[in-house]
């Protein structure tokens, strides 16, 4: 029987699962977490090591405690029909990564008493016994080289993978098609009543007070080897741009390196406050199109050169949807050409701002 009537009340202990791929899950994660905190909530975070984990723990410093877990492996290569090849050779471990995550859940919630579970993409970290809800803003899934009877397939699949959550709540308008377009909205199959909750777009970056003085910036970013390879195309390209140029390569290993490169200044690694600056002071960003930096370039409305990270189908499809809509520039990481790709992307009409200031508060009323 879930511990409804504590559940209610504030000093609620909370288990929280964060998706390990890239940073984008653990930085959408953090405003929740901070208002959890705020709310009086006592966080533990399941995440695993990694760029993810260094982020919260610098973020959060000592207010949650963190137990460190492994989840689904990333199979990534330099070539995306590689990519697709080893993630498809590995739904066995996938699957029975979710059956493990799902066993440490509910050990955790019944040694620690937790009164409820969030799981932002973990889509094993639910329990039987407390209420558990699922951040996901992909309900579809898009597969390539394969037809729609393939994705309508996944769709049932995520469904049934996810039956054992309370909720599901998609960080997204519900209306209009939103910001994911067709991946978080529409389903096909009956996903039960009530249990598909919009809570609106996510996005940790404040809107700041400064004046727009940087002409571009480059946030490189990704799994390597990609983020690698994007890295010395940008290195490459400095040269050939003018004005005010601000690069982070997206490496927190190397915080607080600085560099000049052909006038531009170059940044081993920004944290989230000065991440948030830049993308405030930019006028133009150039970044990979991830759903995180989506909703954060949304939240201030911003130009944008999308580079989706080969072989990842759903920055392909954000990239292509934002492009078609006119929003931005997207390009094949295989046929960038940054002076020229950068131009195009001035001349597209810019993200349309969206508020995400009551998202969080959504999100809170979604568990309460």
């Amino acid at each position: 029987m879930h511990r409804a009537a504590k559940a209610a009340c504030m000093g609620r202990r909370i288990l929280y699962g964060v998706y390990h791929w890239g940073l984008g899950h653990a930085t959408r994660s953090l405003g929740l977490i901070r208002a959890l905190l705020a709310h009086g909530d006592a966080v533990t975070i399941v995440i695993a090591p990694g760029p993810g984990m260094r982020l919260l723990q610098s973020e959060l410093g000592g207010a949650c405690e963190f137990f460190p877990f492994r989840d689904t492996p990333a199979p990534f290569s330099r070539y995306p029909a590689i990519f697709y090849l080893r993630m498809t050779a590995a739904m066995p471990w996938v699957l029975a990564g979710y059956r493990r995550e799902h066993r440490l859940a509910e050990r955790l919630v019944k040694e620690g008493r937790y009164d409820c579970v969030v799981s932002d993409s973990r889509l094993g970290l639910w329990s039987a016994a407390v209420p558990s809800y699922c951040i996901f803003h992909s309900i579809h899934q898009r597969v390539p080289f394969l037809g729609r009877a393939t994705e309508r397939f996944v769709e049932w699949g995520q469904r049934d993978l996810l039956k054992g959550f309370t909720k599901v709540l998609i960080p997204d308008a519900a209306d209009g098609g939103g910001l994911s377009g067709w991946l978080g909205h529409d389903p096909v199959f009956d996903w039960g009543k009530d249990r598909l909750v919009y809570i609106g777009p996510l996005s940790s970056v404040p809107r700041m007070d400064v004046e727009q003085d940087v002409d571009v910036f480059f946030s490189v970013s990704g799994i390597e080897p990609q983020r690698g390879l994007l890295e010395d195309m940008v290195l490459k390209a400095l040269p050939e741009l003018s004005g005010r140029i601000v690069v982070t390569l997206g490496r927190p290993r190397d915080d607080g390196e600085r560099r000049e490169i052909a006038g531009a200044t170059v940044y081993g690694y920004l944290d989230r406050q000065r991440q948030a600056e830049m993308l405030n002071r930019a006028k133009l960003v150039m970044t990979r199109s991830g759903y995180t930096t989506l909703m954060e370039l949304a939240g201030l409305g911003r130009k944008a050169l999308f580079v989706a990270t080969p072989g990842q189908s759903e920055q392909e499809y954000l990239a292509r949807i934002h492009r078609e809509r006119g929003h931005v520039w997207s390009v094949e990481q295989k046929h960038l050409d940054i002076p020229r790709d950068l131009e195009r992307a001035r001349a597209a009409q810019g993200i349309p701002r969206m508020d995400a200031s009551a998202s969080t508060g959504n999100f809170l009323a979604a568990i309460a």
